[in-house]
């Protein structure tokens, strides 16, 4: 099926995960995403993962997990004649995507000015920690750094356990879907004579993950409630959270009137509605404890699975806590066509799993188009996508012989 970025070229020189996520979301969406990696070694995340024996082949799963649809090939910014054909890509190219230090692509000659005086329909996306600006921008920035920074960790855990870290890199993926985004919106706009007018973009994943977190800076900026950790409990409701069937825990979210009243004649205990100390939702959050000890007493009697069943079939939102493999295995996911099967790259005997965006386009869930590439797979087709007279050969003329290696 055509897919609604069918015909845009973008160049993704990012690394490891924020900006390879970004471009990953392209490549679903339809871009063709060439990925630009350094000689011999590529995207730091090609040695990053929880295989070994993958990693030392340059296919370590955390590239494998974000580099599927996109092409590969090596060149060194540094090098003169390296440099003169990405800047035939770029001429020919819609987006160029980056997460390097502020100002390292400037001192290259290559930055979001200068690429765009070459091609002025160019969208120049940079993500980094912090912005271009500013008096943190030159600091390094990890999704830890940007975890702890945000505040997101100040309200993650309980009291006794808060700071503590969200369990994924939650800064770096929203860091790299909101310059998915702006891409994709950058792409829209025309001038009069109908061209593309081109944009320059600075992603902070640091403001990005401040504007995620949504009623947590919101009530402190308009009603002056600073936030504190929860634990497993919501603070917008109660009875909200996570509580204790017969064989472990079960999230319930009565957020609303009638579904706690259908709640506690559930679960055997309807005086809960007529006690003054839960019959109003404020006066239910001022007093979750005690609330919350007698839903539990009441949950006591029968298994997770079962109140999931009892409680969504009368209106009230619940469900058991999996583990990653118990959620990708709901049926839910397979119906929808959430998870894609592609070739192995370099292990014919292998399959390799991944996952789509989450988005049925006119009924299909789009995956990628191609397995994750080999460092510098398409090498052979830079002389073509750059309109360059002529391409390097490897600085290291074992290079190719060690990339075939590494995938026997």
């Amino acid at each position: 099926m055509a897919r609604p970025l069918d015909g845009i070229r973008v160049l993704d020189l990012t690394n490891v995960l924020a900006g390879p996520y970004c471009t990953y979301h392209l490549a679903l969406l339809g871009a063709e995403v060439i990925k630009v990696e350094q000689p011999g070694s590529g995207d730091l995340a090609r040695s990053l993962g929880a295989d070994a024996t993958l990693n030392g082949q340059g296919l370590g799963v955390s590239f494998l997990a974000q580099n599927a649809g996109k092409k590969s090939v090596e060149l060194n910014l540094k090098d003169p004649d390296d440099k003169s054909v990405f800047l035939g890509l770029v001429a020919r190219s819609d987006v160029v995507v980056e997460n390097f230090r502020p100002g390292v692509m400037s001192r290259l000659g290559l930055g979001a000015d200068q690429l765009r005086a070459r091609n002025p329909s160019l969208v120049y996306c940079a993500v980094s920690g912090f912005g271009q600006d500013g008096p943190l921008s030159q600091r390094p920035a990890y999704d830890q750094i940007i975890q702890g920074l945000s505040g997101i960790m100040s309200i993650t855990g309980t009291t006794e356990t808060a700071p503590l870290r969200v369990g994924f890199p939650i800064a770096d993926s929203v860091g790299g879907m909101m310059a998915a985004l702006a891409i994709c919106a950058s792409l829209a706009p025309r001038d009069a004579d109908g061209n593309r007018v081109g944009a320059t973009l600075d992603v902070s994943m640091l403001e990005a993950s401040l504007s995620t977190m949504g009623w947590a800076v919101s009530n402190f900026l308009g009603a002056g409630v600073e936030p504190s950790p929860l634990g497993n409990q919501n603070f917008t409701a109660a009875p909200s959270g996570t509580f204790d069937a017969a064989d472990g825990p079960l999230n319930i979210s009565a957020n609303q009137q009638q579904q706690f009243v259908s709640l506690c004649e559930a679960i055997g205990q309807p005086e809960l509605v007529e006690d003054p100390r839960f019959s109003e939702r404020e006066a239910r959050k001022e007093n979750r404890v005690a609330l919350n000890a007698a839903v539990n007493a009441g949950l006591a009697a029968r298994t997770a699975a079962e109140w999931e069943e009892t409680l969504n079939g009368i209106g009230v939102p619940a469900a058991r806590i999996l583990s990653v493999p118990g959620a990708l295995s709901l049926p839910q996911l397979a119906v929808r066509d959430f998870l894609h099967d592609l070739d192995f790259p370099g292990h014919p005997d292998r399959v390799l799993t991944v996952m789509s965006n989450g988005v049925l386009f006119d009924g299909e869930s789009l995956g990628p188009r191609s397995a994750p590439p080999i460092l510098g797979e398409h090498n052979d087709a830079l002389l073509e996508w750059s309109g360059s007279a002529t391409v390097n050969p490897p600085t290291d003329p074992d290079r190719t012989l060690k990339t075939s290696e590494q995938v026997q």
